[in-house]
């Protein structure tokens, strides 16, 4: 009896198993919307590079260097004799200003005020962080930032839109080393 119960079961799920058929997925992902995006970023960065191009062209007064980052750049005061730039965790005292790339001002030094950052142990949009880290102290500098390395798709949600190119200017105070464990 215990046999042709067991049995019984094992047929019935071999029955049950057979009938069982997978389910179609409720939705299809083919991958349209991220190659969509993929273009339209390749078009808002092309547009922004052109835009920043021309300032640069259009700007005979000053030379501009390209940051190997993504952003240009131009010293308004430049120590003559290299020194130190800061490092990852050298805390940085710095003051800068924000710029629409029509020059028109967003925020200036005193509204963001002085600040204090930690390199690369802070958040801080990426073209300021890696300019921060070109500049020696009491350098001044000029930046030209695509909005991709700025505030991007959302923008700050304050006063600065969605792909939003900037200019800020950048004055470094000062540089404390930490010391190397």
């Amino acid at each position: 009896m215990k046999y042709l119960f067991f049995l019984f079961v094992i047929c019935l799920t071999f029955i049950s198993c057979n009938k069982l058929k997978p389910r179609k997925p409720v939705s299809v992902k083919s991958g349209s919307y991220i190659s969509e995006s993929v273009i339209l970023n390749k078009k808002i960065k092309a547009r922004e590079e052109a835009l920043i191009n021309t300032i640069i062209e259009k700007d005979t007064l000053h030379t501009y260097l390209n940051s190997g980052n993504g952003f240009w750049y131009y010293y308004e005061k430049k120590d003559s004799i290299p020194a130190i730039t800061p490092m990852f965790g050298d805390i940085v005292n710095f003051d800068f200003n924000i710029k629409q790339i029509n020059g028109q001002l967003v925020y200036s030094k005193k509204e963001l005020g002085n600040r204090t950052y930690k390199i690369d142990k802070e958040e801080l949009f990426y073209g300021l962080r890696e300019g921060l880290k070109i500049l020696q102290a009491g350098e001044s500098a000029i930046f030209l930032i695509p909005s991709h390395l700025a505030y991007g798709y959302y923008g700050d949600t304050k006063k600065i839109k969605a792909n939003t190119p900037i200019i800020t200017e950048v004055t470094v105070n000062s540089i404390s080393k930490i010391e190397k464990q």
